[in-house]
C-alpha cells in the first residue's frame, strides 16, 4: 500500500509549525496556531489509521528516497501496526497537552519576552522528531532523530518549570546523551558488518532480511556487543532499572504538560526501539540477554511500586509509578510471546493515556494549592468533587482496575510471561497489590477527610481543564471494555516480529509451561 507523502507530512507539519510559531509576535496567536498545527497532525494520523490495512503488508505508506547513497543510507519511511499505535497516541496527546499547558511559558522562564512562543515551538519540535523516529525504516535516520529530540526536551525541562529545573535538565541530557553515544558506536558497527553481505547499508528491512537468512556474516560476540549498544541507549530512554535515575527529577521539575510529553511520548521511543531494532536486528543476542533483561524489568516493576509508596511529593509518586509500568512493558517485550508483546504494545498506549490523565489532574491540583506535598492536602473532594473524581478514575486506571484500559494490557503481559517464566510472573503480580497501596493511600490522604487549612477555596476543574481530562477518561473507559480495534492493528505486527526472530508461543503441557 502506498501513501505518498503522508508520513513525510506527519512529521514535517509540526516541524514547520514550530518554525512559524517561534517567529510570531503575538503570544495568543502563537497558542492558537500551535494548537491548529497539532490538530492537523492528528488529522493526518487519523487518515493513516483509517487507511491502514492490518492484514496487508508489514510496512505501509512506504516512502523511499536517496539521502546519502555513498553511506548506504536513505530517507525511508514506513509504518506497521506497532508504530501506528504510537503515532496515534502521540497525535492525540499533544493537542491535549497544549491545552493543558495553555499558560505555560508565560512566567518564570529563561526565554524572555518570547518564552511562550519558544515553549510552543519546542513542544511541536519534540512531536515531529518522535513521529519521524517511529516511522523511520533507515537505522541512521532513526538514530539522528532519536538523539535530536534530546535538544528540545532539554530546553523544555531547563527553561520552564520548578526551581531545580536546570539541574534536572542537565541530568536528563547527560544520561540520555551518554546512552546515545554508545548507540552511535553500535550503529557504525552495524554498518561495518553489513559491508560484506550488503555492501554497507542502514536499510532496516534489508538488514533484517539478511539476519533472517543467516547472511550477515558477523560473529556472535560482535552481534552481542552491537545489541548491547542499542539496548543500553533504549534502556536509558525507557527507562529500565537501574538506568532510571534521571526520570523522577526531570518529571517533577518540568511543567506537568512537559512531564507527560516526556513520559508518555518521548520515553516510548525507547521501548519501541527495543521491540523493533533490538529484537529484529539481533535475535540471537536478544535470546542471550533475555534472562538478564527480564530480571531487571521485574526488579523495576517492584522497585518503582515500593518507592512510590514512600513518596511525600504527589508528582514524584506518579513519576515512580511510571518506572514500574515501564518494567511491565519491557517484560512483555522480552518474554517473546504473542500475548506478552501485544500486551506490551497496548501497554505503551494505555500507559500514555493513564499517565497523562493522572499527572495532568495532579498538576491542576498542585497549581491551585501551590504545593506538591501530599501532607498539605486533605478533604479536596468536598470542595472540588469533579477534580477528585477524575483523579480517582485515573488512579484506578494506573493500578489496572478491570474495566479500565491498562488492565487488559497488563493482563496480557502477565499471561505471556507466565507461559514462559512463571516465577517472574509471580514476582510481577506483587506489583498489583503495591499499586493499590500507593494509589488508594494517596487518594485517601489528598481527597478524603476534613478540609485542611488552605484548601477551602480550591476551584474545581474549569472548562479548559475539562476539555483535556474528558477525552482521556473516555479513552480509558472505551479501551478498557473494547480494546479489539487497537489489538487488531497491533497483533499482525507482533506476529511478524515473532516470526522474524523465530520465536513461537510455548505449548502448555500437563507438567507446566514449556520454554
Amino acid at each position: 500500500m502506498n501513501g505518498i507523502g503522508l508520513l513525510s507530512a506527519l512529521w514535517a507539519v509540526p516541524m514547520v509549525g514550530a518554525a512559524v510559531v517561534i517567529l510570531l509576535p503575538a503570544k495568543q496567536f502563537a497558542r492558537y496556531l500551535a494548537l491548529a498545527v497539532s490538530l492537523a497532525v492528528l488529522a493526518i494520523a487519523i487518515v493513516l489509521a483509517v487507511r491502514f490495512q492490518p492484514g496487508g503488508e508489514q510496512f505501509q505508506f512506504v516512502e523511499n528516497h536517496e539521502w546519502i547513497p555513498s553511506f548506504g543510507t536513505g530517507y525511508i519511511l514506513g509504518v506497521d501496526g506497532i508504530a501506528l499505535a504510537l503515532v496515534v497516541l502521540t497525535a492525540v496527546l499533544v493537542p491535549l497537552l497544549l491545552i493543558a499547558g495553555w499558560n505555560d511559558g508565560s512566567d518564570d522562564s529563561r526565554f524572555g519576552a518570547r518564552s511562550t512562543q519558544s515553549y510552543l515551538a519546542l513542544t511541536l519540535a519534540v512531536q515531529g522528531m518522535v513521529l519521524i523516529s517511529l516511522v523511520a525504516l533507515d537505522v541512521l535516520l532513526f538514530y539522528v532523530f532519536f538523539e535530536a529530540m534530546l535538544i528540545p526536551m532539554y530546553f523544555l525541562i531547563g527553561g520552564f518549570g520548578g526551581a531545580n529545573r536546570s539541574a534536572a535538565a542537565v541530568k536528563f541530557l547527560l544520561y540520555n546523551l551518554f546512552g546515545g553515544l554508545i548507540m552511535l558506536a553500535a550503529v557504525i558497527g552495524l554498518y561495518v558488518v553489513t559491508t560484506d553481505s550488503l555492501g554497507g547499508t542502514f536499510d532496516f528491512r534489508a538488514i533484517v532480511a539478511a539476519v533472517s537468512a543467516g547472511e550477515l556474516g558477523a560473529s556472535p560476540a560482535v552481534l552481542n556487543a552491537l545489541f548491547l549498544g542499542f539496548m543500553f541507549a533504549f534502556a536509558v530512554k525507557a527507562p529500565l532499572w537501574p538506568f532510571h535515575r534521571w526520570l523522577p527529577d526531570a518529571a517533577v521539575e518540568s511543567t506537568p504538560a512537559t512531564a507527560v510529553l516526556m513520559m508518555a511520548v518521548v520515553d516510548k521511543v525507547g521501548t519501541f526501539g527495543m521491540l523493533r531494532y533490538c529484537l529484529q536486528l539481533f535475535p540471537d543476542a536478544s535470546m542471550t540477554f533475555r534472562p538478564l533483561i527480564i530480571t531487571l524489568a521485574v526488579i523495576g516493576i517492584v522497585y518503582g511500586a515500593i518507592v512510590a509508596i514512600g513518596q511525600t511529593d504527589v508528582m514524584r509518586l506518579i513519576a515512580y509509578t511510571s518506572i514500574s509500568h515501564f518494567g511491565f512493558i519491557i517484560l512483555g517485550i522480552f518474554v517473546m510471546t504473542s500475548q506478552g508483546q501485544s500486551g506490551s504494545t497496548l501497554y505503551m498506549v494505555n500507559h500514555g493515556i493513564s499517565t497523562a490523565a493522572l499527572f495532568l489532574i495532579a498538576g491542576f491540583l498542585v497549581s491551585r494549592r501551590g504545593s506538591r506535598l501530599i501532607a498539605d492536602f486533605g478533604g479536596v473532594q468536598k470542595v472540588a468533587p469533579v477534580l477528585a473524581g477524575t483523579f480517582l478514575i485515573a488512579g484506578l486506571a494506573t493500578l489496572s482496575l478491570p474495566g479500565l484500559a491498562p488492565f487488559i494490557s497488563e493482563f496480557l503481559v502477565l499471561i505471556g510471561t507466565f507461559t514462559r517464566y512463571p516465577a517472574m510472573a509471580v514476582f510481577a503480580v506483587s506489583a498489583l497489590v503495591l499499586s493499590a497501596i500507593y494509589i488508594l493511600w494517596a487518594y485517601q490522604r489528598i481527597m478524603t477527610g476534613p478540609v485542611k487549612d488552605g484548601n477551602e477555596r480550591l476551584r474545581d476543574l474549569v472548562p479548559r481543564e475539562l476539555i483535556v481530562v474528558t477525552p482521556l477518561i473516555a479513552l480509558l473507559l472505551v479501551l478498557g471494555v473494547y480494546p479489539k480495534p487497537a489489538l487488531d492493528v497491533i497483533n499482525p505486527a507482533v506476529d511478524h516480529t515473532l516470526r522474524t526472530i523465530n520465536q513461537h508461543d510455548p505449548v502448555p503441557t500437563a507438567e507446566g509451561p514449556v520454554k
